[in-house]
């Protein structure tokens, strides 16, 4: 290789939005908007630099009023997210904790601003919850958006962009990458961000590939630099050699075009070549996700994780609310299912100020079924909006982290209370109504056979469940790779539950990222999964790996995955016996054309 041409390299990071790009990278270069200088005011400044901070909190909200009146119809069912934007602008925690440190601390706005940024980020850093602690972009987002407007500094103008290229940044806000024109930009890398950041969720709604969360991408990469972007795997290489860059050209063409194929086939059942049908849901947090849902062929809705409407506000939400936003989805999707998980979040991001907080570790505090049950007020609320819904479709009701029966019981008995109060206020709801119990604690794996004597179904939560089996927190890089869907340990919780729900008659469904992988689906069909759910661009991929295999072959096979030691060795076992059935994906990560070089 000549001395003046760079080696191959290889970054690893957050799989963001599927799909490969191959092109030239268009660094955004943004200022350090967290270094800021502090002065002190004299009493007659300060309520001018109150004003100050005012007019540039008005400024930044005139130009979210403008980006949503110009986004592309792409995304116009994400614009919540901007309009989210707009109320951070002047939430409490936000203005209202700025325009008090310029009062009472007679400093600039510049400065006053940088402490609530710092106090928010405390907070949040405290949360175990990967979607929640998500949210922290959002206010970052606006926290730059109006120290741009104090400082005098211009946007990055992505556009503006008029070439094909590959988007390079430190982050990509909701509000960029809504301005990003599909016909210039192939895709983009981030040192920020995660999987469920709302940048990733935009980015799979435009469809193009993303890879976040690579910490450095914007010290190693230059504008001009040739890069691939494999957004599955997590990978972005640089300087490719030409046998890798082949490899791609090749598996991108080969990728669109399966895609193509399977997104005409996607509202066709997904049925096996011995006529076993499987339900493939769509997992969804927001209503304006239904659409992505349906459009993909989703036979339902397989969870509908229910706490966006309880997140970044200073008052509860009203029954009337929440039965407005269930009632909604429920009539989009009739008479498709639609199951409704009641609320999983830590008490500390519950309405905020009100409840008290969740302890040092929230992940084994007061969340989910814990915090509702210790609070029956507010799950009275929302199981009342939940039965309400269900007169206008077709509701499942799903109680998440159900540890012990004790807690079903519980659960079910205020679930009968509610719909006592409707009783007494003749309201309608399905008395017929189907309760399930997310298995995604190793205990209630284990006690499969006594939480099957109180529900109708059974939907595994494998992102916790996981976490919970391997001691394992996947967004922390350290360990991220001992967390693995097919350790032999979460096979043998998984192969438990199964059985039990086939012995007792109670439906079995998966509702965590584990179902949206094809490579699990062989085995996931030998066990005697009735459904499963996944995010919805993953809908066409599994049902065509359904169609192309065979449901009595699958469970003959399911013994021989049992007896493997390692996730390896299952993994092998699986690509061994199934290869040629499951639908052609995008390299993983320890492909050989893309192992060489790994930075």
């Amino acid at each position: 290789m000549s001395e003046d041409i760079a080696p191959q390299k290889m970054l690893m990071g957050i799989p963001g939005s599927p799909g490969i790009c191959i092109g030239k990278a268009y660094l955004v270069d943004r200022e350090n908007l967290d270094v800021v200088e502090k002065y002190v005011l004299d009493g007659g400044q300060v309520a001018e630099e109150v004003t100050r901070f005012k007019k540039a909190v008005k400024q930044a909200e005139d130009e979210l009023a403008r980006l949503i009146k110009r986004s592309p119809k792409e995304v116009g069912q994400h614009i919540y997210i901007l309009e989210a934007h707009k109320a951070l602008l002047k939430d409490k925690m936000f203005f209202g904790h700025t325009v008090d440190t310029i009062k009472k601390a007679k400093v600039n706005a510049e400065w006053a601003l940088k402490t609530t940024l710092d106090r928010i980020r405390r907070v949040f850093n405290r949360v175990e919850d990967d979607y929640i602690r998500a949210r922290l972009d959002d206010v970052v987002y606006v926290y730059n958006r109006v120290m741009r407007n104090l400082v005098g500094t211009q946007d990055s103008g992505i556009d503006k962009i008029d070439k094909r290229v590959i988007l390079v940044a430190h982050d990509v806000s909701p509000a960029e990458a809504s301005q990003i024109q599909l016909e210039w930009v192939k895709g983009f890398v981030t040192d920020m961000g995660g999987p469920t950041s709302h940048t990733s969720i935009i980015a799979r709604t435009l469809q193009i590939p993303a890879v976040l969360g690579l910490e450095n991408a914007t010290k190693k990469i230059r504008t001009g630099d040739l890069i691939i972007v494999d957004g599955a795997a997590g990978a972005v290489i640089l300087n490719p050699e030409e046998k890798t860059l082949l490899y791609y050209e090749q598996t991108q063409e080969i990728y669109e075009a399966y895609q193509a194929r399977i997104a005409r086939k996607s509202h066709f059942p997904a049925k096996t070549s011995d006529g076993v049908l499987i339900h493939v849901n769509g997992n969804i947090e927001l209503l304006e996700e239904v659409v992505a849902a349906l459009d993909r062929g989703g036979d339902g809705i397989g969870l509908y994780r229910t706490e966006f409407l309880y997140l970044n506000r200073r008052i509860l939400p009203t029954e009337e609310e929440l039965f407005e936003n269930y009632k909604e989805v429920v009539e989009v999707m009739n008479p498709r299912p639609v199951t409704i998980r009641t609320l999983d979040v830590n008490g500390d991001k519950v309405a905020a100020g009100i409840m008290p907080d969740s302890g040092d570790n929230p992940a084994l505090g007061l969340r989910a079924i814990r915090f509702c049950l210790k609070n029956p007020d507010i799950f009275l609320v929302q199981l009342r909006a939940i039965l309400r819904a269900s007169a206008f479709g077709h509701v499942r009701l799903l109680f998440p982290m159900i540890s012990g029966v004790d807690e079903l019981v519980q659960a079910r008995h205020l679930t009968a209370q509610a719909a006592q109060e409707l009783d007494r206020q003749g309201l309608a709801y399905d008395r017929e109504l189907e309760v399930g119990a997310m298995i995604e604690v190793p205990s209630a794996a284990i006690i499969a056979d006594m939480l099957a004597e109180h529900v109708d179904f059974f939907s595994i939560g494998t992102n916790d469940l996981i976490q919970y089996c391997l001691a394992v927190d996947r967004s922390n890089k350290q360990v991220a790779h001992l967390f693995q869907s097919l350790h032999p340990a979460v096979i043998r919780l998984i192969k438990r539950v199964a059985d039990v729900s086939k012995d007792k008659g109670v439906r079995l469904a998966m509702c965590g990222e584990m179902a949206a992988d094809p490579l699990n689906t062989p085995f996931l069909l030998g066990m005697g999964f009735d459904e499963l759910s996944m995010n919805p661009q993953a809908i066409p991929a599994v049902k065509n790996a359904v169609r192309g295999l065979c449901a009595s072959d699958c469970r003959n096979v399911v013994n021989d995955i049992m007896r493997e030691d390692t996730a390896q060795a299952i993994a092998r076992l699986i690509l061994e016996t199934y290869g040629d059935a499951l639908p052609m994906e995008i390299p993983r990560p320890d492909s050989p054309s893309v192992k060489a070089g790994a930075a």
